[in-house]
């Protein structure tokens, strides 16, 4: 693989007013017989591209907001970097086609990255981005550190929060959250996003540039629970991930061997735990 032919041209600032994350479009509703022409808000999709060191890595479909989040958080938990303090700068400009974030990182991890990316070359049948052979789709991962359980209570409080936070959904109906809840049940940070590891993508970024200690709450998310959502929370060293929807068996195995605890069918004060049931405690959240 040629790495001059990455190299991107230079492009202007990025401008968010430019890059709006919905947009007006004329529909028409049909009920029965009726007919109504009108204007319908539907959300932004573009190509973000994730430029390390002046080399472009991988292009993801995203909504136009919070990407630096997403570009940070897309590193930590894909691994291309181990701490925060590997990512020297970053900065989102905008080319005629799409977004690119540019980010400085540490040598050593750039060249990791560059002999990741030659590892790709030749190879066919891959439908992971960035995975190169099967052995590298479980990338080791440290066991996460035991903590307090997370009262169940919180989960209910925090799932109560959400509908609140979800501006994008609310205004679209077309997009995936993912929030940090505190101990305490009430939310800390919400990401959305048309895609959700875009949106869980995009709270660990923000996570881990704001140092929050992984140990102080619980990530939930308005999807389905996949193994590489269970990685990504395993990676940054959290230990509780909800679900509004189903874990994959995949994803199960994942918790059960990294030690995060997943839950899925968050409903109300009802959801069912399927890894690290005594991560867990049914009592009252802390006032």
């Amino acid at each position: 693989m040629n790495d001059e032919s990455c190299r991107l041209p230079a492009a202007t600032a990025f401008d968010e007013h430019a890059w709006p994350t919905t947009r007006q479009t004329p529909v028409l509703r049909l009920d029965g017989d009726a007919a109504r022409a009108c204007l319908d808000d539907v959300v932004e999709e573009v190509p973000v591209a994730l430029v390390y060191n002046g080399i472009s890595h991988a292009v993801l479909l995203a909504t136009p907001s919070d990407l630096e989040d997403l570009a940070l958080g897309f590193s930590l938990s894909e691994g291309i970097l181990a701490s925060r303090g590997e990512l020297y700068d970053s900065e989102a400009v905008a080319r005629s086609s799409g977004i690119e974030i540019r980010m400085e990182v540490a040598t050593s991890r750039f060249v990791a990255l560059k002999e990741r990316r030659r590892n790709l070359a030749g190879r066919t049948g891959c439908g992971l981005c960035g995975v190169e052979s099967l052995d590298a789709l479980a990338r080791p991962l440290e066991a996460v550190p035991a903590a307090e359980p997370i009262p169940v209570a919180a989960v209910a409080a925090g799932l109560a929060e959400l509908p609140d936070w979800q501006q994008l959904r609310r205004t679209t109906g077309a997009v995936h959250a993912a929030a940090w809840i505190g101990r305490d049940g009430h939310i800390r940070a919400l990401r959305e996003d048309v895609g959700r590891h875009n949106a869980l993508d995009k709270l660990l970024g923000h996570l881990a540039r704001n140092k929050v200690a992984p140990t102080d709450g619980f990530v939930l998310v308005s999807s389905r629970a996949s193994y590489e959502m269970v990685q990504k929370v395993a990676a940054l060293g959290i230990g509780c991930l909800v679900a509004v929807s189903a874990p994959t068996a995949l994803a199960i195995r994942l918790a059960e061997s990294s030690g995060v605890s997943l839950a899925g069918f968050a409903r109300d004060q009802r959801m069912v735990v399927y890894a690290g049931e005594t991560g867990f405690a049914r009592n009252k959240p802390a006032p």
